[in-house]
């Protein structure tokens, strides 16, 4: 495995190597010892899936607020997604910006996404599926989102929006006076 840095702090790309043959190919997807580096001592207590149908289609922004912050670990299993993450960690140098990468089984590339930032992605290809881990069990009162078409934000999402929950179509704007997360 193979760890990128990207232009956000502690959000990292991580770039898995196929070995192929003529059975196919495996894959190691997550190995504790060699994402220490990211991970520290955090466990991962929680692997979720989902499947998206249509092309456009945008899940997020989603985070979770301190004291039941989350990193996740993101791969697309199937399909083709672009995933943002977005830094709202207060104080963070980066504060308010994001990073996208494209995620398909083919490049073999996991985007890491740390407490304090929100995440989401858009479906590139129909019926695209994702695997997450997490470091934090799932709280719905400390579920938070952001607007995927927030302007303050600008994410230059790559096609036009399809479809989207009712709970993501109704998240609001950050306001001027939002100050961000406390990790």
């Amino acid at each position: 495995m193979k760890i990128l840095h990207t232009p956000l702090s502690q959000v990292f790309v991580v770039e898995s190597t196929s070995i192929v043959d003529s059975r196919g190919a495996f894959s190691r997807l997550y190995c504790e010892q060699e994402l220490a580096e990211v991970t520290g001592n955090r466990r991962i207590v929680q692997v979720n899936q989902s499947r998206t149908h249509a092309c456009g289609a945008i899940r997020g922004m989603h985070y979770q607020r301190p004291p039941h912050a989350e990193m996740k670990l993101i791969r697309c299993i199937r399909g083709r997604v672009w995933d943002v993450a977005v830094d709202l960690r207060q104080g963070s140098p980066t504060f308010l910006q994001w990073y996208a990468e494209e995620l398909t089984p083919d490049n073999g590339r996991m985007l890491v996404v740390p407490e304090g930032c929100a995440h989401g992605f858009q479906v590139l290809e129909e019926n695209s599926e994702m695997l997450y881990l997490h470091t934090a069990f799932y709280t719905p009162t400390a579920e938070g989102g952001l607007a995927y078409n927030d302007p303050r934000l600008s994410i230059a999402w790559p096609l036009p929006v399809t479809d989207i929950s009712v709970a993501d179509q109704h998240r609001q704007p950050i306001t001027l006076d939002f100050i961000g997360l406390t990790v």
